[in-house]
């Protein structure tokens, strides 16, 4: 007989790997969204950051925020999770902060796989961001991006349907329009960046469009979801099985 031990007695139920710490917003999130648990083919915990608004978190950088980001990924941590993400590349403003404040690994967003991108892939490393002028150098150094990595970055904060349903949380969202604004995103960013050899999607809300840039651009794409399931397959090893 297998003896299982509680592990916290701050957890009652068992069985969820990822925990994702998600923003104050209020838009769909559709099949392949960070958002969306039916991207995953395992188990996810959500929760979301108090007061941690698209305007507060993007546009005005609120230090005040720390206290609510810590506050939301100790309760992950208190119900068992075992490892921490984020459902927005611009949680990295508090990645340092929250990985201090718990015990189990941190990932808050997406840029963080920009050294591996380039290590990987060399050349030029694009990345297409939710808005372009929000994303700072505090932003990469969180990520341990320095300038040892060329990048082109391209924002979606012109193109209006991704502005109005994200940026904006018109209440609707037109997936095959944001497909096609993001394409075209794509597609100049290659066309004024040639040595780009690959493409890191920085929003939480473009991998459910990473196929389609993939066949536009040739290259390899990276977003949160490659991100998320690298780290969830080091935290929940399993036996191999097969033959010899």
């Amino acid at each position: 007989m297998t003896v299982y031990t509680v592990k916290r007695k701050t957890q009652s139920w068992y069985g969820e790997q990822i925990g994702i710490l998600i923003l104050n917003a209020a838009y769909p999130c559709v099949p392949g969204n960070v958002g969306n648990a039916t991207t995953y083919d395992y188990p996810v915990r959500f929760q979301e950051v108090q007061g941690a608004s698209i305007d507060r978190l993007l546009n005005q950088r609120d230090p005040a925020l720390k206290d609510a980001f810590i506050e939301a990924a100790v309760e992950l941590q208190n119900r068992g999770v075992k490892a921490i993400t984020g459902a927005c590349g611009f949680m990295a403003y508090f990645q340092e902060e929250v990985a201090a404040a718990v015990e189990v690994p941190v990932f808050l967003s997406s840029l963080m796989q920009i050294p591996f991108m380039h290590a990987l892939c060399g050349g030029r490393v694009g990345v297409i961001t939710a808005n372009a002028p929000r994303l700072t150098p505090r932003h990469f150094a969180a990520c341990k991006v320095d300038d040892s990595v060329p990048l082109a970055i391209a924002g979606m904060e012109e193109q209006m349907e991704f502005r109005e349903a994200v940026l904006e949380e018109r209440g609707t969202l037109d997936s095959a329009a944001i497909e096609r604004e993001v394409k075209e995103v794509a597609l100049r960013l290659v066309e004024n960046n040639p040595d780009i050899r690959s493409i890191l999607l920085e929003c939480s809300d473009l991998p459910p469009y990473a196929h389609a840039i993939q066949a536009a651009t040739g290259r390899p794409i990276f977003d949160f979801i490659t991100m998320i399931n690298y780290v969830q397959q080091t935290i929940v090893r399993r036996p191999y099985t097969g033959h010899m």
